[in-house]
């Protein structure tokens, strides 16, 4: 199986348009987070369509897992606190978004909100504590934020670690976390696209300019993760 992950795209359309022509190439596409972007001049709401209809094009020819960032929060949801209602909204049966897991060719894809508080991180972790139930070989989380204990959460100058997420990997040790958030941890002063945190790895593809997002694919026969970071690329081993 390949997997192609990115993050925090931001609304950013010549990226996506990339992303669509990509999947020709992989079975799954994983977006973790900050599909949308707050401060752009389009509103949420407009740019909820138009991000529906490429997570729609996506999935006629791939899997796709998307998990809500900061930045698509839209209104609050059941608990009262904020959620991305848009992605929920997302009809396509190829479509996998929060709170939901799915198996395809031996790897679970657990999809986490960003919660915007205790009830909703609460939801979170039971979530996951459910989604550990018969796991497969491969047990994949898609989470925006980056864990506390990995040089993933370094932006150059401060530190926005994820201490919450540190401890359910601690606890579930899952075997791959695909994050974001954090755009310059790969380039930052010590910082990385990839991290250990126990036996689990984590991965932040990061965010930069240029026609093709930062990105990384996962091929999950030959059991390697591959970095293009624009201006730089590597390929480590999985597992």
């Amino acid at each position: 199986m390949r997997i192609l992950s990115v993050s925090d795209l931001h609304y950013r359309l010549p990226h996506y348009d990339w992303l669509v022509k990509a999947a020709d190439d992989v079975d799954v596409v994983v977006l973790a987070g900050d599909l949308a972007d707050v401060v752009s001049p389009v509103p949420l709401d407009v740019q909820s369509v138009v991000l529906t209809a490429y997570l729609t094009s996506l999935a006629d020819k791939a899997l796709v897992v998307a998990s809500s960032g900061n930045h698509d929060l839209d209104g609050p949801g059941a608990t009262g606190e904020q959620e991305a209602g848009w992605l929920q909204r997302v009809e396509h049966e190829r479509v996998v978004v929060d709170r939901a897991s799915v198996d395809t060719g031996g790897v679970r894809f657990t999809v986490c909100p960003w919660w915007d508080g205790p009830l909703t991180r609460d939801e979170v972790g039971a979530q996951l504590a459910e989604a550990a139930a018969d796991r497969p070989d491969l047990w994949v989380w898609v989470y925006h934020s980056p864990p506390a204990g990995t040089v993933l959460v370094r932006d150059g100058r401060r530190e926005f670690p994820d201490h919450d997420l540190a401890a359910w990997i601690e606890e579930l040790q899952p075997d791959v976390v695909i994050s974001g958030h954090i755009h310059q941890a790969p380039w930052a002063k010590g910082g990385s696209w990839h991290a250990r945190l126990g036996r689990t790895q984590v991965f932040n593809a990061g965010k930069q300019i240029g026609p093709v997002p930062p990105h990384i694919t996962f091929d999950t026969e030959a059991r390697t993760a591959h970095w293009f970071g624009v201006f730089d690329s590597e390929t480590i081993a999985l597992g």
